[in-house]
């Protein structure tokens, strides 16, 4: 068949070909920093040295398995030695999800391990001095109970929406009602109610009076996988500022949730039952290991 003249031959053309000055074409970069599971064993010389470490995890592992919708089960961390305490942290790892809380009775620090739904966490009492404040703990469940119990401050009265008009705000008025009406409503199994600000008109001077009339909590979460989830606990009670970045630290999502607490930070069903599967193999392998001769 003759080669039609119609159009040009592929390959021919302004942009066909790449600059001189240019080595190929060039890509946007691509985001970066997901965080995903890599099985791990401690390595370790004398098993018996740290058997305390090993017989922890083992009893993790046993929780995790027994583990039920709604329940929350933890386990002291007592009577480790240096060795035994680098084992079984070297072990757990850290995992996505960091919290801190920090109110008038002390601070909680909160990392999960890599095994979701497993949780260390580091409490110290104001006022307590060093010797004996610092308590630490594991908890196996879809979100720290502790955490939950001491987010919000105590409820207060319902703020005034006209003390806080200014200048400039326009739909914070409207917003703050629904939220304040959805929280006081809220109980437990009651799906959340999300306010997408990314989607809602505003100024603002809106987002001042909407932080404002909603207060601070205390309780900050910090999610990492695909980008990072930053969740702040408000003043009000169940209500949960939630912003979403991508890998390049660029706010892609600013929402408000009326929840108990929102569902990016929490381990599902699923996780926690593939949490003990994994626990039972670094536990087996940890216990094939040979002591030495």
């Amino acid at each position: 068949m003759t080669a039609s003249f119609a159009f040009p031959p592929r390959g021919f053309g302004p942009g066909s070909m790449p600059p001189d000055n240019e080595e190929g074409l060039q890509y946007l970069a691509m985001p970066s920093g997901v965080h995903v599971y890599a099985a791990h064993t401690p390595e370790i010389d004398d098993p018996a040295r740290v058997r305390p470490a090993i017989g922890l995890l083992e009893q993790v592992r046993d929780l995790a398995r027994a583990w039920t919708p709604g329940h929350s089960t933890i386990v002291r961390r007592a009577g480790l030695d240096a060795a035994s305490q680098a084992v079984f942290d070297d072990a757990l790892g850290e995992g996505e999800v960091s919290i801190v809380l920090e109110d008038a009775a002390g601070r909680i620090e909160v990392q999960e391990s890599v095994f979701a739904g497993v949780w260390s966490l580091r409490a110290r009492a104001h006022g307590a001095g060093e010797a004996g404040a610092v308590r630490e703990q594991v908890e196996i469940a879809a979100f720290p109970r502790v955490i939950l119990s001491r987010a919000f401050p105590a409820r207060g009265p319902a703020p005034d929406m006209a003390d806080h008009v200014t200048p400039g705000v326009v739909n914070a008025p409207a917003v703050l009602t629904e939220l304040c009406d959805h929280a006081a409503r809220w109980r437990p199994g009651v799906p959340a109610h999300v306010v997408n600000l990314s989607l809602l008109p505003h100024t603002p001077e809106d987002l001042d009076m909407i932080a404002r009339v909603l207060g601070r909590g205390h309780a900050t979460i910090l999610s990492r996988g695909y980008g990072n989830c930053r969740i702040e606990a408000t003043g009000t009670p169940h209500v949960w500022r939630v912003r979403y970045y991508n890998s390049m630290d660029t706010l892609i999502l600013d929402t408000i949730e009326v929840t108990d607490v929102p569902e990016v930070a929490c381990a599902a069903r699923e996780d926690i039952a593939d949490s003990a599967t994994r626990l039972a193999e670094i536990c087996t392998a940890l216990a094939a290991v040979e002591p030495p001769a």
